[in-house]
């Protein structure tokens, strides 16, 4: 008896067209062999903040044959529901084998329709989350996570109040007075993870508004196993649904998200909004590693 062979793990950053930008997944586009540790031991290995794992749709999934696929993401340390930079990653790889055009995606989240088109040569994907909603945070738990990350509770910025946010996966989103605060991330990793855990949070989303459709985020990613995820397309959902439902932005809006500068690996998200469909679209380009 031998072992099978190991399927080909791609690597592809997303929300950025240059590799040493963006967020960098590992893409397995046949799954079928594994289990899930192994799947859980690729990602450890790869180190990445999520890989993604993709198998043959199952039978009746919406979705033209060849463009359907069940998809699972992992972090080293477990997996996540859903991922959105990993979800754009596996685009790509598969547009660049199989053409621009509709997929859809099976998550434990539920069904990610993505599109991915051609502009100036470059391949880009846009996402439709699942159907999202916040909550608040409660009083304790957010004392918790201030003390967590060593924030003062005056260097939150009163105009956006604290909330859970989901569109796949659940999120604390903060948001910080000024980008010297952002910028100024030194955290107890122990802690926050506890919280997280207790919470069922994937990131802390944290924000500074630079305009009206401008903003600089960060997001802590410790139960996952790392200190931050570069750029975080699932937690860009979760925040376009976060502002529209408090009314920090039109029912109709284009909001572009700036995360990684403080990592040196800067990347771009762009979080579309349409009236009439609760639903969030999050675009990014995105390119092969190595």
């Amino acid at each position: 008896m031998t072992n099978p062979p190991r399927p080909e793990v791609l690597r592809y950053t997303a929300f950025s067209s240059d590799p040493e930008g963006g967020n960098p997944a590992g893409v397995v586009l046949d799954a079928t062999a594994l289990d899930d540790s192994d799947m859980l031991a690729i990602a450890a290995d790869l180190g990445y903040s999520e890989s993604a794992f993709l198998t043959p749709a199952a039978e009746g999934t919406d979705g033209r044959e060849g463009r359907a696929y069940g998809i699972r993401y992992f972090s080293p340390k477990a997996e996540v529901p859903f991922c959105g930079h990993a979800t754009v990653a596996s685009a790509i790889a598969l547009a660049e084998q199989t053409g621009p055009g509709e997929l859809v995606f099976t998550t434990r989240a539920g069904t990610v329709p993505v599109e991915v088109t051609r502009e100036g040569g470059a391949l880009r994907a846009t996402l439709t989350s699942v159907e999202p909603h916040i909550e608040d945070i409660a009083e304790a738990d957010l004392d918790e996570a201030l003390a967590a990350l060593d924030w003062p509770a005056t260097d939150l910025d009163p105009a956006f109040p604290p909330r859970i946010a989901f569109a796949g996966a659940r999120h604390l989103v903060l948001a910080a007075a000024t980008r010297a605060r952002l910028a100024d991330l030194a955290y107890d990793f122990a802690r926050l993870e506890a919280l997280m855990h207790r919470l069922d949070l994937t990131t802390v989303q944290l924000v500074w508004r630079e305009s009206a459709t401008v903003f600089h985020v960060r997001d802590p990613f410790p139960v996952g196993g790392v200190v931050e995820d570069p750029a975080t397309g699932a937690a860009a959902a979760a925040f376009g649904a976060y502002v529209r439902e408090l009314g920090l932005a039109p029912e109709d809006a284009v909001l572009t998200l700036y995360q990684g500068a403080d990592l040196g690996r800067p990347g771009e998200l762009t979080v579309t909004l349409r009236a009439g469909d609760p639903r969030v679209r999050v675009s990014g380009a995105g390119t092969r590693i190595g």
